[in-house]
């Protein structure tokens, strides 16, 4: 395999603001949401694929630049969202007033307290994992692909490339919008960032 360039980028904000969405809600992007995602990309233009969550909150702005761009686009199921469970279609306040014992363990240690009906967060971990592999073994001739996501898989991404435990994942912060970027060489991983 040669260098290969994999930028992660979160979708811009939802229609309904801020809330767990999981892999059940699919609102589409606001308008603040398509002006994030633009900005973010106005000065970057040198995909040679882009792939994406089949969720309408990715998959609108990424079958847009990929028409812009001219250049090939694939839709990942195991690309979705981690499954919040009952938590799904809630804001963070009411999910602190509703489950506040749930919420408490959960950001005590998430692998092992979540929330009722979630995914198993090792499950999650897991198909992310497969669908990076499976990418970076269907593009090994490319130089750089872009990937429209959510947090929790830019979460697991970063969890895989860099071997931090899972309990750690919600630790990190992903913008709406925002790029993180891995350059992996035929050794390993050399260069990991995040753009914004």
């Amino acid at each position: 395999m040669s260098e290969l360039i994999i930028d992660l980028m979160r979708h811009g904000e939802p229609v309904g603001g801020s809330k767990y969405r999981g892999n059940s809600i699919d609102d589409p992007l606001s308008e603040l949401g398509w002006s994030q995602m633009r900005a973010a990309v106005k000065e970057l233009n040198h995909w040679d694929a882009i792939v994406t969550s089949p969720m309408l909150r990715c998959l609108a702005f990424a079958d847009e630049i990929s028409q812009n761009l001219t250049v090939p686009l694939k839709i990942i199921d195991d690309f979705k969202e981690v499954g919040f469970g009952e938590w799904e279609g809630k804001t963070k306040e009411q999910v602190q007033m509703q489950f506040a014992e749930e919420y408490k363990a959960f950001n005590i240690d998430p692998v092992l307290n979540r929330p009722s009906g979630a995914e198993v967060l090792q499950d999650f971990y897991d198909r992310v994992t497969l669908a990076i592999e499976s990418v970076m073994s269907t593009y090994q001739s490319e130089k750089r692909i872009l990937i429209i996501t959510h947090a929790g898989v830019i979460r697991a991404a970063i969890a895989l490339f860099t071997n931090m435990p899972l309990a750690s994942m919600y630790k990190l912060e992903v913008s709406n919008a925002g790029l993180t970027s891995v350059l992996v060489k035929p050794d390993g991983i050399k260069l990991f960032y995040v753009n914004r």
